[in-house]
């Protein structure tokens, strides 16, 4: 099971994996342009979804990765592919980075 989590408790969610948290960015190169999050208490990873099977090396499967995308079904199908692919403690962030703009920070543009 893919634990969800809004854009609001994603620093808890870390905090209760151990900490060490990656948010995967799965969205496109020209949403990213549109729209990025910051990195705060957290490292981020950009890998467009289609692109994440050919790259899982650059992912500790022991690390804690909260996945976003624009509003959480690509990450949601990536979270459960890296859980295929043995990696155990997975989020998907729910409502993706729309939510992020309405809910962590106002900051970033919603598109």
């Amino acid at each position: 099971m893919i634990d969800q989590v809004r854009p609001t408790d994603l620093d808890a969610w870390i905090a209760a994996q151990g900490g060490n948290g990656l948010v995967l960015d799965v969205r496109e190169v020209p949403e990213l342009r549109a729209a990025s999050v910051q990195p705060q208490g957290f490292e981020l990873l950009a890998i467009p979804m289609n692109e994440v099977p050919a790259r899982l090396a650059e992912m500790d499967p022991d690390r804690p990765i909260a996945c976003l995308c624009h509003h959480g079904g690509r990450s949601q199908r990536v979270a459960m592919f890296l859980a295929h692919n043995g990696f155990s403690r997975l989020a998907n962030v729910a409502g993706g980075i729309d939510a992020w703009s309405r809910e962590r920070d106002p900051s970033v543009p919603r598109y």
